[in-house]
Parts: structure tokens; sequence; C-alpha cells
């Protein structure tokens, strides 16, 4: 066996819809729904688990094998249906199977998904909108183009590129913090947010505060929607049927990273895998579910116009022909 072991491919995306992935049930409080927070930060984001589930019904129809070797895999009781598993199956050797209809038993798959963390998340402001980060969230793009970022020289302050006559604080809604044009790390971290394939319309107006201010002005800045059932017979709202949830808002820019392990390493009931030689291979099949990401969304409530994310292209070691981050 020979090749490295498996490739890290970063992807950032862009929510083009408010995105609400539930914790699957509602709660007393100020919304009935709420959606996932990391159990730390209590930062919202979007689980690996989602995100890979989503992302193989999209390749099964991108590669014709909808609705087969998507979904759970089980075959109905007549014994149809239920992943091929086959050596030749891209869905069923990139995202792995539950227990093919000619296999003994199953295989876990090539790829590999981490949990979406929210590297820029939009507010509104005097000044317009701006999209705010601070060094934790800089620091988990570390793998990924973004260089280490130290803390900042106040933690109770904005940092933002000098825009001629900045004012010296800024209106955050419930908060007001003093504005600092002069910390020179800034203009780096704009630069390699672009690399990654961040539009330059949001990094002109990047914006970074504390890790300890971010948490806080992100939970008080997300999307809450209020929706009620419709009786079928009337045509009109039905009585106690309120409910509300929580999103995360549109323009919000979300990392995470696939990892591609590489084919030769694994077997299939004894024989190699044909339908993918490489880690860019397995990247390649994971890249043509992107478009049905764009327009079919991913999380609930894509019914009530939610769940839409663009990924944002950003080269990688497959296209520059460079060394990404692996083990051998």
């Amino acid at each position: 066996m020979t090749g490295k072991s498996f490739e890290i491919f970063p992807y950032v995306g862009l929510a083009l819809d408010p995105i609400h992935v539930g914790t699957g049930g509602s709660r007393l409080g100020r919304v009935d729904n709420t959606i996932v927070r990391d159990p730390v930060t209590r930062i919202p984001k979007i689980p690996g688990s989602s995100l890979a589930g989503v992302m193989r019904a999209y390749t099964a129809m991108a590669e014709g094998k909808y609705p087969g070797c998507a979904g759970l895999g089980q075959p109905g009781p007549g014994g149809t249906g239920g992943h091929c598993g086959q050596l030749d199956c891209s869905v069923c050797t990139v995202f792995g199977f539950a227990k093919g209809k000619d296999s003994g038993g199953g295989f876990a798959g090539l790829a590999a998904f981490s949990d979406m963390h929210v590297l820029l998340f939009p507010v509104a402001s005097q000044l317009g909108p701006r999209w705010l980060t601070c060094p934790m969230s800089l620091r988990q793009a570390g793998g990924r183009g973004v260089t280490h970022v130290d803390d900042l020289p106040e933690q109770d302050a904005f940092y933002c590129r000098s825009e001629g006559q900045a004012p010296q604080s800024l209106n955050l809604g419930w908060l007001h913090l003093p504005v600092k044009t002069d910390w020179n790390k800034l203009e780096s971290i704009s630069q390699e947010l672009e690399r990654l394939g961040v539009p330059s319309y949001i990094t002109d107006r990047l914006g970074i505060v504390s890790d300890k201010l971010f948490s806080h002005i992100v939970n008080s800045n997300l999307e809450v929607c209020t929706s009620v059932a419709i009786n079928p017979a009337t045509g009109a709202a039905e009585e106690k049927a309120l409910f509300t949830y929580e999103a995360i808002p549109r323009g919000t820019v979300l990392i995470w990273e696939v990892t591609c392990r590489n084919p030769k390493h694994f077997k299939i009931n004894k024989q190699d895998i044909v339908a993918v030689t490489t880690p860019c291979d397995v990247r390649g099949i994971v890249a043509n579910a992107d478009s049905y990401l764009e327009h079919l969304g991913i999380g609930g409530m894509g019914s009530r116009g939610m769940g839409r994310l663009r990924v944002l292209k950003a080269q990688d070691s497959c296209e520059t022909g460079e060394t990404g981050k692996e083990a051998s």
C-alpha cells in the first residue's frame, strides 16, 4: 500500500437562506424550536452527521442512484432496494453502506465530515451590515489557510479596517463598542479569508471582537421566525398552533472540512475498490453534491424558504498539485 493515508480538504459556505438544524424537539423558553449549539461555546453549529446525510442523498441524485444508495440502506421486505455496496459504486464506497446486496457486512466509507462552524457572522450596525468573527473562530480555520491569531489587544473593542473617518464607537443594537483600526494583523487575515473563497464585499466589512463577546453577539442576532398551522377546512390559522423557531441568518459564512481516505488502503470483501482510486477522487465525488446543496438546501423548514447554502470555491491541493494535510 502506497501513498497518503488520508487528506483533509477545507470547505467554506455562505448561507443563502436562514438555516435551521433543530435539536429535535420543543422546549419552554423564548423560542419553541431551538437550533444545535456547541456545548462549550454555545455558538450555533451544524453537526457533521446532518451534513453527511444530506450530501449522501444529493450525491446519489447526481450519480443517478437515488433513492437506492441513499438513506439507511436496508433492503425492503422483498429484498429489493437498499445500498448496493458494489466496488464500482461511487456513492457506497465514498459514504459507506450498512449491508450491500451481495455483501456479508458493511463499509465505513471513505469520506468523513466535520461539524460546520460559524466563521463570519452578519450583524446590523449604523454603518450597514458587518461580518464579525473572533480569534477562536479564526483558529478553527487555522489548518485551512488562516494563520495563528493571537488574542486581541483590547477585549471590549471592535477591530476593523480603516474607512476614512471611522466612528469612535459602533452600535450593534444593545452593544456599543469602541472602534479600533490599528491592529496590524487585520489586513493579512482578510487576504487569507479571500483565498478561502470568501467574497471581497464581506472581507471589506470584516470586524473582529473578543471570544467573550462573539458568543453573546451571535446568540442575540439569530433569526427567530414564527409559523402557524393552517386549518385545511377554513384556510385560516389553526387555533393554538403558533410556534417559533431559530435559524442561522442569511449571509453567515460557515467552515468545515472533509477528510478523504485513500481507497488503496481499504478493501470491500477482500477486493480492491474501483469506483475511486485517490483522496482527490473521493473529494470529487463529494463535490458533485455542491450544486444540490445550493438549490435544495440543508436542515429543516425547507418549505418555508430555508436551508440553501452556497459552497465557496477555493483552490486546494487537488487543483494546485500541492500537498495538503495528510498522514502516511
